[in-house]
């Protein structure tokens, strides 16, 4: 996965975790694409400190990550998503009874999950 996907749905799942202040900066550097010369100009910070906190952001994000498995959750149930449906339409193409049975297994595993 790319590493701004990935970054993307950290902070979309545990963002709020961050301060005011981590958020703000790591918006505008991951999200925005400001440069960390800039961020610092603007923050009154020296870009050292900009770079240990996208650094600390991106640390901390990963550690709820390790923690609380939500991203990963999302990204399994995701996929079996996907694969209901592709499997519905296979079945509406088809009229094949044996992927009605697929269907209802991959559902039984997304309850389960939640």
């Amino acid at each position: 996965m790319e590493k701004i996907v990935w970054q993307s749905l950290l902070y979309d799942f545990y963002g709020e975790l961050l301060t005011e202040h981590q958020k703000s900066i790591y918006e505008e550097v991951i999200f925005n694409d400001y440069s960390i010369s800039e961020v610092a100009k603007d923050e009154g910070i020296s870009r050292q400190g900009v770079h240990d906190l996208i650094k600390r952001c991106n640390k901390i994000l990963e550690e709820y990550e390790g923690k609380l498995h939500l991203v990963e959750k999302f990204l399994h149930i995701k996929d079996k998503v996907d694969k209901i449906n592709t499997l519905t339409h296979d079945y509406i193409d088809n009229r094949d009874i044996e992927l009605i049975g697929q269907i209802q297994n991959i559902s039984n595993e997304i309850l389960e999950e939640l």
